[in-house]
């Protein structure tokens, strides 16, 4: 189907507010001083047919992206807020019109066989990435990724963009120039791969990386095919952590002693998709009525087990720009009615709501939105579709479908992405001249009250007229030892960053 869904996601990972100086990500609260030494055992999803070495492909399985992520280095990672912290590069600042970033890496760094990073490295490993992955994972033209001394980057775009040092967020990783064989992973992150045997690693701390260096001996990774295989290693003790295991095995593991659940707020949305442009749901006052139609908090606690939090139709609760001022939308069946009688809505006839069982709970989320929507008179009939079917027949075509999206921690990434009129990726084919203009404006804006204001008109549209459904968040779930410790617990892709991680005694 060409684009897909992750390779979207991973080319963006997140936007936010203007950004000059980076902050790292926050962990989980330890106890007691940290410790050094030990090897964590780690559990991550992934089949062994998408097995993926090479850092610039599509890494679609949770173990390679995990591997990759700590081998290797990204110019910027996810932060809490500002929601980018420095990672190889550390520090970047654009020019008058914000469309020249100049990058400048970090001091001493090395790649895992001691020669130094240099510029033309990181500009040869962005033009590999944009060539093998796209404009979907590189957002800058291969021939405007250019070296300005030995150690500065320099990203050119054609029209100005704050958000530049978010769009390159974990998947901007740095190999050594020419590199084409990636079976010995010679990176310059934190960890360094030593042994790899059909999808499964074993990483030893790097103690000349740049950072500060892990406190672990060793990461060893194991790759699961299936979430209930995964949650039955962590809960039967075979591995320390199981990275992004769900809800069931969560509610399994409260209350033991000897685990402790790790919840990452915004990890995951699942909501809904209505065309705005055409079609039965045209009428801004049926979407109205639709939003209007939903028990949030039953569908929270059906679908997501309690595990996540209701959401307010806007894409990006995650940001820290997110407006908290906007009055959560309730359930108001009369006023829902009242909106399709004005719309002279067809109740006389049912519509599909097509699903796919892509995200966990989503296909669940689909069976309650229908009987949930059954009484304002809206009848659903809800329609599964395997992955491909859906991506090739009711994606960016269909009425109204139901949408997952990870890593939900920018409100103008998705707004520029999915719902801007120029995007090709645009969900609901929403079209809003006021929204376009609000967007541009936050791309361009000069300072943070700018940026600030735009993104406020920004989701201010998206609620009153937009083309979602976003009913809640689904928190993300990993299960640890009771002997681990600072753990992420950032949202989405964040959840690979465990070089702070270490190991009670």
């Amino acid at each position: 189907m060409g684009l897909n869904r992750r390779q979207l996601l991973q080319s963006g990972v997140g936007i936010g507010a203007v950004i000059f100086v980076a902050a790292c990500s926050k962990g989980t609260d330890s106890s007691g001083p940290a410790q050094r030494g030990g090897t964590l055992r780690v559990g991550a999803l992934g089949t062994a047919a998408r097995i993926e070495r090479d850092p610039h492909a599509n890494l679609s399985n949770d173990s390679d992206f995990l591997i990759t992520s700590l081998v290797y280095d990204a110019l910027t990672v996810p932060g809490a807020d500002p929601n980018v912290a420095p990672r190889l590069a550390t520090r970047w600042e654009p020019d008058a019109q914000r469309r020249r970033w100049t990058f400048t890496l970090a001091d001493g760094a090395t790649f895992h066989d001691g020669s130094p990073v240099t510029a033309d490295d990181v500009v040869w490993s962005l033009r590999r990435l944009r060539t093998v992955g796209g404009a979907s994972k590189m957002p800058v033209a291969a021939e405007d990724i250019t070296a300005d001394g030995p150690n500065r980057v320099v990203l050119t775009v054609p029209e100005p963009n704050t958000q530049l040092p978010l769009l390159v967020r974990l998947m901007t990783f740095t190999v050594k120039k020419d590199t084409t064989d990636f079976t010995k992973a010679v990176g310059t992150g934190p960890f360094r791969l030593e042994s790899y045997q059909a999808g499964n690693a074993r990483l030893v701390r790097n103690e000349q990386w740049h950072g500060t260096p892990p406190l672990l001996d060793a990461i060893e990774i194991t790759m699961f095919e299936s979430v209930t295989a995964l949650g039955n290693a962590v809960l039967g003790g075979q591995i320390d952590l199981a990275s992004n295991v769900g809800a069931i095995a969560g509610r399994t593991a409260e209350g033991r002693g000897d685990l402790r659940v790790v919840r990452r707020a915004d990890d995951t949305m699942l909501g809904v998709a209505m065309r705005a442009s055409d079609g039965p749901f045209a009428d801004a006052r049926v979407r109205t009525a639709l939003r209007l139609g939903v028990d949030r908090n039953a569908l929270v606690s059906q679908v997501h087990s309690g595990y996540g939090k209701v959401a307010d139709d806007i894409l990006g609760t995650g940001d820290p720009v997110y407006d908290k001022s906007i009055a959560q939308r309730t359930r108001d069946v009369d006023r829902a009615k009242t909106l399709l009688r004005e719309a002279n809505f067809d109740t006389g006839r049912s519509y599909p709501l097509i699903t796919k069982a892509e995200a966990p709970g989503e296909v669940e989320s689909a069976k309650v939105i229908a009987t949930q929507l059954a009484d304002i008179g809206v009848r659903l009939d809800v329609v599964t579709q395997d992955s491909n079917a859906f991506y090739d027949q009711t994606w960016l075509k269909g009425a109204l479908y139901t949408v997952s999206w990870g890593t939900n921690d920018s409100v103008l990434f998705y707004a520029d992405k999915l719902m801007s009129s120029r995007s090709n990726r645009n969900e609901t084919d929403f079209k809003d001249a006021e929204f376009d203009a609000a967007t541009a404006k936050a791309m361009a804006a000069q300072s943070d009250s700018e940026y600030t204001q735009a993104c406020r008109d920004v989701q201010r549209i998206q609620h009153e007229r937009g083309g979602y459904l976003v009913w809640g968040m689904a928190d993300g779930i990993d299960i640890a030892s009771s002997r681990v410790h600072d753990l992420p617990t950032l949202g989405g892709f964040a959840r690979v960053q465990l070089e702070r991680a270490w190991l009670a005694g």
